[in-house]
């Protein structure tokens, strides 16, 4: 390698050592140091999701024995209940459709939904309204975090 760089003219020389550094850094800034700011993010997502699996299993059983706080004595319909909690929970954009299920139940439709929103707004639904998840179809909708779902809620 030495003796056939040494027999290179100056030009193809410096044209070499050139692009030998030009390869390097382009490794370096291209490949190596988003691959190290994506495991760094990836570390801190996992640190905090670790962090929230702590809180919820603290509080899980002071949970569990209050019980749920149904909500039932409004005389609203399950649709409109549904409706306006999925609103509330800033899944307006999101709500696709929802047609009656058998009795006491009903379908709901939600396109390109944040999935952490959907949790939330079925945990509020189960919580205050007495209203449960009989089945649920769920899919990812392109973007991270983003989902469709098919969901039957069943009034308790």
């Amino acid at each position: 390698m030495k003796l056939s760089f040494d027999t290179m003219s100056e030009r193809e020389q410096r044209l070499l050592k050139f692009g030998g550094i030009a390869a390097v850094l382009i490794l370096i800034f291209g490949v190596l140091l988003p691959l190290d700011s994506s495991v760094a993010k990836a570390r801190a997502r996992i640190t905090q999701k670790q962090a929230d699996l702590v809180w919820m299993r603290n509080v899980a059983p002071v949970i569990a024995t209050s019980g749920p706080a149904h909500n039932r004595g409004t005389g609203e319909s399950l649709i409109v209940i549904v409706d306006r909690s999925a609103r509330e929970s800033g899944l307006e954009k999101a709500l696709a459709g929802s047609e009656p299920n058998g009795p006491g139940g009903i379908q709901v439709r939600l396109e390109k939904a944040s999935f952490d929103a959907m949790i939330g707004w079925l945990s509020r639904l189960s919580q205050q309204n007495g209203i449960s998840v009989e089945g649920a179809s769920i899919d990812g909708a392109g973007a991270p975090g983003m989902v469709n779902a098919s969901i039957v809620l069943r009034q308790q």
